[in-house]
């Protein structure tokens, strides 16, 4: 990873450090309000001028608050635009972050891979989730919505493993089929 993806990184682990604690919390919602000074807010909360001033620092440095010199104080105010930030666009990085030789489905291509051979199961995974994968990769064989015979299904999971049974009923308990009177269907 680059430095700048990781200084990004751990960026964002301080916003969500600045807003992990009660106090911090109760600190924001008192400067949306009106922009405050850290002796008002010691006062306001009860708490050691000391204590506030820890938190605002906190609260800056995540880039929450921004302060302003008004003679003796400094004034602290919202930082703007930074809480209309949806959660999925703080806690998501970009792609673009992820080094090249990332590969986004790492997990399933190794799964496949010990799994299968030249397109054929040589064994089916005991474990659920390495099992999902295998059957979601099955799946793709059928068209979403098309009503199957058992038949047609049988066929179908013939070119995968000679255990067709197994992996029927597989494809109906992880929900990638459905079964109605002897009809399968792939779900959408």
């Amino acid at each position: 990873m680059t430095s700048e993806a990781s200084a990004n990184l751990e960026k964002r682990a301080d916003l969500f450090k600045a807003l992990g604690h009660p106090i911090r919390l109760l600190i924001l919602n008192l400067i949306q309000t009106q922009p405050r000074h850290g002796e008002e807010l010691a006062l306001i909360l009860s708490l050691n001028p000391a204590t506030v001033s820890h938190h605002l620092t906190l609260l800056t440095t995540a880039g929450l608050l921004t302060a302003q010199k008004d003679q003796y104080y400094q004034t602290f105010s919202l930082a703007p635009n930074m809480l209309t930030k949806t959660l999925a666009e703080i806690a998501f990085l970009p792609q673009t972050d992820l080094p090249a030789n990332v590969e986004e489905d790492a997990y399933r291509n190794k799964v496949l891979a010990t799994f299968m051979r030249h397109g054929r199961v040589t064994k089916i995974p005991a474990q659920l989730k390495k099992r999902q994968v295998l059957l979601e990769k099955i799946a793709e064989s059928f068209e979403p919505g098309r009503d199957y015979t058992e038949r047609e299904v049988n066929i179908t999971l013939l070119d995968f493993h000679d255990d067709i049974a197994t992996l029927r009923r597989g494809l109906i308990e992880v929900g990638l089929m459905t079964r109605d009177q002897g009809i399968y269907r792939k779900k959408e």
